[in-house]
């Protein structure tokens, strides 16, 4: 039978200096997967590139799986930082302009390092963080449907959770095969495009 590979870090980083490794070997991390993938992301070569020895390296993670599984939640950390205040932000604002603001964030927030993106996105699976990512899916399917319960005078669906579920997933469809497919910076008048036309269909479909 397979190992199963350890995806959790061996301890905290609780100095400055030892953070600053941390950061270090994460970042490092990040750069070899977006360059020269996964396989080739050695804990020796990560050392390498994040200047500490493969000592310290191994005295805060056991392998490679478990960095990048912290570049992960690094990135998702990225991404709620932009999608969970755009909620309160348009808690009082009618659908049009609350769905138009929703889907510019969902853009955005898959705009943060594309090539990144597209690259953890293929390794979540094998470092545990499924589970994460189908609750942040959840998390966002219910600030949704709360939103639009608050608004259910705009609305002719009856629904709310079916409408949460394909409003949501029209938008993080869109803005992941708009953004990933090129895997680099959209022009920005493709953008205010794509944010037309996806809010369009959506608050067509709401409205």
């Amino acid at each position: 039978m397979a190992r199963k590979p350890l995806t959790k870090p061996r301890k905290a980083a609780a100095q400055d200096r030892s953070r600053a490794t941390v950061d270090a070997l994460v970042e490092a991390t990040a750069r070899i997967l977006v360059k020269e993938g996964f396989d080739k992301a050695s804990t020796n070569r990560i050392a390498e590139q994040a200047g500490v020895s493969i000592g310290s390296l191994y005295q805060y993670y056991p392998g490679k799986e478990a960095l990048v599984a912290a570049v992960i939640d690094r990135h998702n950390e990225e991404i709620m930082r932009l999608v969970l205040p755009a909620f309160a932000e348009i808690d009082m604002l009618p659908v049009e302009i609350g769905v138009r603001r929703l889907v510019a964030v969902a853009i955005e927030a898959h705009r943060i390092d594309p090539r990144l993106h597209s690259v953890l996105a293929e390794q979540i699976p094998r470092t545990g963080r499924l589970a994460d990512v189908e609750a942040f899916g959840r998390q966002t399917y219910a600030l949704f449907r709360t939103y639009l319960a608050a608004h259910s005078d705009e609305l002719r669906v009856a629904d709310l959770d079916m409408a949460a579920f394909v409003a949501v997933t029209t938008i993080e469809a869109l803005a992941h095969t708009a953004v990933l497919s090129s895997q680099k910076m959209l022009p920005d008048q493709t953008v205010r495009t794509l944010v037309d036309e996806t809010t369009r269909l959506v608050v067509g479909y709401l409205t």
